[in-house]
């Protein structure tokens, strides 16, 4: 079995919103086999950037498009093909962008793999400890306190039992972060669980002022307050905060988690599958279970990278709630054929079929394509 293809396809909304959403395009790898077996992924970054990566022709050894890397390749040895990538990839950067399309091949390997061998990917992990997980509905903070109350009541309504509120307009004022707080607990309810993100927006003595505040709300976490860069002032701030301090999402695979993790530095880590991999989101949850913090994925994509995110956290030990993404985009929820969101009870299951556990809409591909190289 050889790698003889790989597919970079583009595929957007007919209108892109000025949000902090990324669930509006999707840049989809398709890795063929001469043998005829495909695996998909995806990867959270700009699509056209992520194609420039895997499409670019051979420069010299360690600056090298990936298809030039893997067509060829026995695509079943992972580890060894993940380390060729990172090596031969080494001028291109090694904690961002570069990482994010490596691990959209990776994803697409391993879900050839468990087709290969007829099995979910949580079994070629070592093993599922949870076959359905809690889930949170994340979706964006209303433009006020009032409409973020209504937003909370409608997935309430829907039988989530946590609810994630995140971005803008958070760090606007004072008086607004603590009225969108106050409105989302008053719309999520005394007995359910609230957990806010704020998007990057404050430095550590704002932040952990802001932490002391929500306190009085009974916030299950409180979301990179700080910008991802700032591994002191999250240091410096889980030490201090009376509410969890959860980040991750921005990190691209282990060298980029790792000061991270050495330092200590959060309650919760949240792994994003489409900017790590199975490869390197493995050698992490080894991590962070080692140092007995937590461990979340991160998703606000597909739902490649939600079964990706599910066959992954299945596999930690302590995995105890999981994002799912509600926004309200064809992109989430039409791109598979399979529908992977919670149910009314508030849990998601494991998709159990072979790989990742679904299926291309290949129509809903086409509709949308903008662009694609093979």
């Amino acid at each position: 079995m050889k790698i003889d293809q790989l597919l970079c396809q583009v595929l957007r909304v007919p209108q892109v919103a000025a949000k902090t959403a990324s669930c509006q395009d999707v840049v989809l790898v398709r890795v063929r086999t001469d043998d005829g077996i495909e695996g998909i992924g995806e990867a959270d970054a700009s699509p056209e950037v992520v194609k420039a990566i895997i499409d670019a022709p051979f420069s010299h050894n360690i600056a090298c498009g990936l298809r030039e890397l893997l067509v060829g390749e026995n695509p079943l040895e992972t580890e060894r093909v993940w380390q060729k990538l990172l090596r031969r990839t080494q001028y291109f950067g090694r904690t961002s962008v570069t990482i994010a399309a490596m691990s959209a091949v990776d994803m697409a390997l391993w879900d050839l793999k468990g087709k290969r061998f007829g099995v979910p990917i949580h079994t070629l992990l070592g093993g599922r400890h949870h076959s359905r997980i809690p889930a949170y509905a994340s979706i964006l903070f209303g433009r006020d306190g009032v409409e973020t109350r209504d937003i909370a009541r409608r997935w309430t309504d829907r039988g989530y039992r946590a609810v994630k509120f995140g971005w803008e307009p958070m760090g606007r004022s004072e008086a607004l972060d603590i009225e969108l707080v106050r409105g989302a607990r008053e719309g999520v309810g005394a007995g359910n669980t609230l957990l806010i993100d704020a998007g990057c927006v404050w430095d550590a003595r704002t932040a952990l002022r802001r932490a002391h505040q929500f306190a009085e709300f009974n916030i299950g976490w409180l979301e990179e307050p700080l910008r991802p860069w700032d591994i002191d002032g999250y240091v410096w701030l889980r030490d201090r905060s009376p509410v969890p301090i959860a980040a991750g999402e921005a990190e691209c695979g282990r060298e980029s988690f790792r000061p991270f993790i050495d330092r200590h530095a959060l309650d919760v880590y949240q792994v994003d599958l489409s900017r790590c991999g199975f490869t390197d989101g493995a050698f992490i949850r080894s991590r962070v279970e080692e140092i007995n913090a937590r461990l979340c994925n991160h998703c606000y994509t597909s739902p490649i990278t939600v079964a990706a995110s599910l066959q992954w956290l299945s596999t930690c030990r302590d995995a105890f709630i999981f994002e799912d993404c509600v926004d309200d985009s064809p992109m989430r929820h039409e791109l598979t054929l399979e529908k992977v969101q919670a149910g009314k009870d508030g849990f998601i299951s494991v998709p159990e079929g072979p790989g990742l556990g679904v299926t291309l809409n290949e129509d809903f591909v086409k509709r949308y394509l903008v662009t694609q190289s093979s």
